[in-house]
């Protein structure tokens, strides 16, 4: 019987991680007035980037939850790595 695998985005301190579809995702970046070249990086080889089935060049939304702040959603462009 082999060990059941973590999935990383199960445990509590890991954020909800979500691909953005690219119709939304360009939508998103002509409301902010960026390009995709401004966002913040996340590897493709994080594990919950790799969970989720990201790809270079996708955008991925991260939804915290917080008792103080509530919830804040940021964004990251996906690069190689």
């Amino acid at each position: 019987m082999s060990p059941k695998k973590f999935d990383v985005r199960e445990h509590k301190l890991v954020p909800k991680h979500e691909r953005v579809p690219l119709p939304e995702a360009t939508e998103i970046l002509k409301e902010l007035g960026l390009d995709p070249t401004q966002l913040p990086q996340i590897r493709a080889s994080d594990p919950v980037v790799k969970a989720i089935g990201a790809k270079p060049g996708e955008l991925v939304r991260i939804i915290r939850e917080s008792e103080t702040a509530g919830k804040t959603v940021v964004y990251r462009i996906v690069v190689v790595g």
